[in-house]
């Protein structure tokens, strides 16, 4: 049943933008790390190309992604129909992380809506698409975007948003050092 291409067509497109929730699985090298899989709402991602794609990441509990990214690449993206007709669409490629203070951060945040607790971007370069019937995926209607994560880092501020990266976000669960964190453990150069 499972169709395999190597660009995204203009009907993936179109399937991708009407997806109000995707996943994003990721894993370590080795035997003994966690399979990360998340799931992402609002409207953070972008299709730049028929093989390129980024979605804008914002603070969570934790930042996996970023640490397998920083690793091996390997990312995979997963866009699954609840209503009308049914379809999984996944998306195969090389991920990299794109922090705020970068000039490839200023060149990209123009295409999205910077929102409160954003991140990074994760941009990723695919080399398959694949899509599949989903006929056992369930019907669900979409009631609405949740404004708990937006609400919390605006209440947090951008100095308590630091402080939580600082505790949360440098380090994977099995002790990967993510994007954020190799940036703010880069030694200081003295000025020349």
């Amino acid at each position: 049943m499972g169709k395999l291409f190597s660009t995204i067509l203009p009907e993936h497109e179109e399937f991708i933008r009407k997806q109000r929730i995707f996943f994003v699985g990721s894993a370590p090298l080795g035997e003994e790390g966690h399979i990360n899989i998340s799931p992402k709402g609002y409207d953070v991602l972008r299709i730049f190309s028929p093989t390129e794609v980024a979605y804008l990441d914002l603070t969570g509990s934790a930042n996996e992604t970023s640490a397998h990214v920083e690793e091996n690449g390997r990312i995979t993206l997963m866009f699954l129909s609840f209503e009308e007709s049914p379809m999984i669409l996944r998306l195969y490629g090389k991920g990299r992380v794109i922090l705020p203070g970068t000039p490839e951060w200023d060149e990209l945040l123009p295409h999205f809506e910077l929102l409160p607790g954003a991140r990074q971007v994760i941009h990723v370069t695919i080399h398959t698409i694949k899509t599949s019937c989903g006929f056992s995926v369930p019907l669900f209607s979409y009631s609405g975007e949740r404004n708990t994560l937006q609400q919390w880092a605006m209440k947090t501020g951008e100095q308590g948003i630091k402080e939580y990266h600082e505790k949360k976000n440098y380090v994977s669960m099995d002790g990967l050092i993510t994007s954020l964190g190799q940036q703010e453990m880069k030694p200081i150069l003295p000025e020349e």
